[in-house]
């Protein structure tokens, strides 16, 4: 998490949050981003097929609006999925009556849900909490805090990332340019986010950029960031990625700025690890380096394999440096391989050479490297120039317990 003293917000946006009475606990658990004027937008959304009422509204107002959103309402608590004809009901009155609160077109709400699902949702607490949220927005440090905070639902810490840019926008002029995004998620996590309830991200800039240019920005950032996680290998219902720029900075910027698509990438990956390292139940994250794979696609074929592996990742979680089970998922992954010719490390540690067991294999020190609470594997396939980075996580006797209970 950031500091207070990094947060850099963006212009042109307002934050607040409220208790609604949705989260069983009693905590805060409906909040609001609010452009001052209509922010041009792009979303990317979960490739599951049971999709949560929400993103339904949600791909229907951003045809509506040709890429236009003013205000982003987002519960915790339940997940408005799988409720039928009163789940979209629902979204539907809740955007009606934000439209009312901003003044407005409902097509302008977007919409998100996160937590239980199968449970009505109350939309009729969410419209009774919204003229106290719209009283109390602000453009501080302290509001941002409050938005990451209510949508939190088995996140034990707030997730945010913060950029601050200086680009030559597309009138030739050096202006600054702010990027800022918060987001949750825990458990669940293995988005597959497609033109790619528990991953819900929301990246703001104050750049003037247009939906459609937009677009092409966040789904570059999102491919190598959120859609290169997984906690558990389940892909929620529910998972989103919001980008609206404001404009608020001047700074005009059209396609093929590498210094701002350099920017939103390091933005996304940063909330991304963290999403990865408060994943439930989690004493261990690791880097996979995938290389020398026949195609980038063939790399991530790997590195999903034994991101997924039951068997990999309760090794991992009993620092166990079992490096067949490794070699066992390489082989079923799909991807072209020579059974004598990958390599893996632990770190800068030789374990597996040509298919087998590293002459300089030191069972002692695999094991102490992987104690640690961060660790990296490279897997090294010979085949080719395709690689990929992909971050996970072990499989512990807390998830068990957290998603054992989670509903009651």
């Amino acid at each position: 998490m950031s500091d207070l003293s990094t947060f850099l917000i963006p212009r042109g946006f307002r934050f607040g949050a409220a208790k609604a009475g949705v989260k069983a606990s009693g905590r805060t658990d409906f909040a609001l981003i609010v452009a001052n004027t209509p922010a041009s937008a792009a979303a990317v959304f979960t490739a599951n097929r049971v999709t949560a009422a929400p993103l339904i509204v949600d791909k229907e107002h951003l045809r509506a609006t040709a890429g236009k959103v003013r205000v982003a309402a987002i519960n915790a608590g339940n997940a408005n999925c799988a409720a039928g004809q009163a789940g979209l009901n629902a979204a539907h009155a809740t955007c009606g009556a934000a439209a009312q609160v901003f003044s407005c077109r409902p097509e302008e709400v977007f919409p998100s849900s996160t937590g239980v699902i199968g449970v009505p949702l109350p939309a009729e607490k969410l419209i009774a909490a919204l003229p106290g949220i719209a009283a109390s927005l602000g453009d501080g440090p302290d509001h941002f805090r409050q938005v990451a905070q209510a949508i939190m639902t088995t996140d034990t810490v707030e997730k945010t990332a913060f950029a601050q840019i200086d680009v030559t926008g597309s009138d030739g002029v050096r202006r600054q340019v702010r990027i800022a995004a918060l987001g949750k998620g825990a458990g669940m996590i293995h988005p597959q986010l497609v033109p790619h309830a528990t991953m819900l991200v929301y990246v703001l800039t104050d750049a003037a950029i247009e939906p459609t240019v937009l677009d092409g920005y966040l789904r570059q950032a999102v491919e190598v960031s959120f859609n290169r996680i997984s906690v558990d290998g389940d892909t929620s219902t529910n998972d989103t990625v919001l980008l609206l720029a404001s404009g608020a900075s001047s700074a005009a910027i059209g396609p093929g700025n590498t210094t701002f698509a350099a920017a939103l990438t390091q933005v996304c990956t940063s909330l991304a690890r963290q999403i990865v390292a408060d994943g439930e139940g989690v004493t261990h994250v690791v880097e996979l380096r995938i290389e020398g794979a026949a195609s980038d696609s063939d790399a991530l074929r790997v590195a999903k394999a034994i991101a997924h592996s039951p068997l990999v990742k309760t090794a991992w979680a009993g620092c166990d440096p079992n490096w067949g089970r490794l070699a066992a998922a390489i082989g079923y992954s799909g991807a072209q391989i020579d059974p004598d010719r990958f390599d893996i490390s632990f770190g800068d540690l030789p374990i597996c050479r040509n298919g087998g067991r590293a002459a300089e294999f030191d069972e002692a020190r695999a094991h102490a490297y992987i104690e640690q609470r961060e660790f990296s594997i490279t897997i090294q396939l010979h085949q080719g120039t395709g690689s990929c980075l992909f971050w996970t996580t072990d499989l512990t006797v807390e998830y068990i317990h957290i998603n054992a209970d989670y509903s009651t």
